[in-house]
């Protein structure tokens, strides 16, 4: 069984709000916003719109920058989600990349080992709020004293988190941690501060794979596995629709198109895919674009299947 979730983000109320309930009558699990502030909506007051037009869907950001958001605000939004949609709020988190969101609040973004500190000290500190714990914190990357949500609790006793990375540290916390781990496949941040080289290869893939495992060890129930798929293209011919994001990558078509990142191909080739990423990586979720939504809706019953 394969699980498919929508990423979108709002352009105005009646598109976000149709886009809510075409995701939910397709069968999508969960609508997601991506969290860019200054770049896009904010993506807990969008969700709170899709919540009142649904009644099954999950809702969540993806992914929330923990470079720049602080746990007592973060939990608070998350709560607040989770109150006015039934208990169907998410939680993703990742490390953050792109400079200007850190200058846009009078900081230069820090190195990579100190956004994984911080995007772990907030997961944890989120975490423990939500559970209704008070959250003291003193390091370098995170100062937190005597947090609380005293009124304002989520519906449920746990608000599933996701761990959006590519980075080894993160993979192992996340595999110890979370409940899914969000697989980037996301490398080096580019000079355009948004882009990214792909860690796509299928040794890449393992080695990500791994960390998450190191982490899990232990776990009675180890976090799913989830793939931010860039591209999906419904088409008779798989290797002409990939070749230009093979040549921006540096992969090959046939490696391209092995890798759960991608889904292109005839509905057969897809569904066919889906199960093989299951088979090779144990990935069971997808994260799929907007304008993916519609060409996926008519496959949803074979790739659940």
């Amino acid at each position: 069984m394969a699980i498919f979730s929508v990423q979108a983000r709002p352009s105005g109320a009646t598109a976000w709000t149709d886009l809510a309930r075409r995701v939910e009558a397709a069968g999508f699990d969960a609508l997601l916003a991506a969290d860019h502030p200054g770049h896009g909506a904010s993506p807990f007051v969008a969700l709170a719109a899709a919540a009142a037009v649904t009644s099954t869907l999950g809702l969540g950001s993806y992914v929330s920058n923990a470079g720049l958001r602080e746990p007592i605000l973060l939990a608070t939004d998350v709560a607040t989600l989770d109150v006015v949609s039934g208990g169907r709020a998410r939680l993703g988190l990742g490390a953050g990349h792109t400079p200007a969101e850190w200058r846009a609040v009078g900081r230069e973004r820090p190195d990579v080992a100190a956004r994984v500190r911080r995007c772990v000290a907030v997961a944890e500190a989120v975490r423990d709020l939500l559970a209704g714990k008070e959250v003291t914190v003193d390091t370098a990357e995170l100062v937190v004293r005597g947090a609380r949500l005293t009124e304002l609790r989520p519906v449920r006793d746990r608000v599933p988190l996701t761990m959006g990375t590519a980075n080894s540290a993160l993979l192992r916390w996340a595999g110890a941690h979370a409940d899914v781990v969000g697989l980037t496949g996301f490398g080096r941040t580019l000079a355009d501060g948004h882009a990214h080289d792909v860690r796509w290869r299928a040794d890449q893939i393992e080695a990500q794979l791994a960390h998450v495992a190191a982490g899990a060890a232990g776990r009675d129930t180890p976090p799913a596995l989830e793939a931010l798929v860039q591209q999906v293209t419904v088409t008779d011919d798989a290797e002409a629709a990939a070749a230009s994001i093979a040549a921006d990558t540096g992969l090959g078509v046939g490696d391209l198109l092995a890798t759960p990142f991608v889904l292109i191909g005839t509905a057969d080739e897809i569904v066919a895919a889906v199960a093989e990423h299951r088979r090779r990586w144990g990935v069971t979720r997808f994260v799929v674009r907007e304008n993916a939504a519609d060409q996926l809706a008519p496959l949803l019953p074979r790739l659940a299947g």
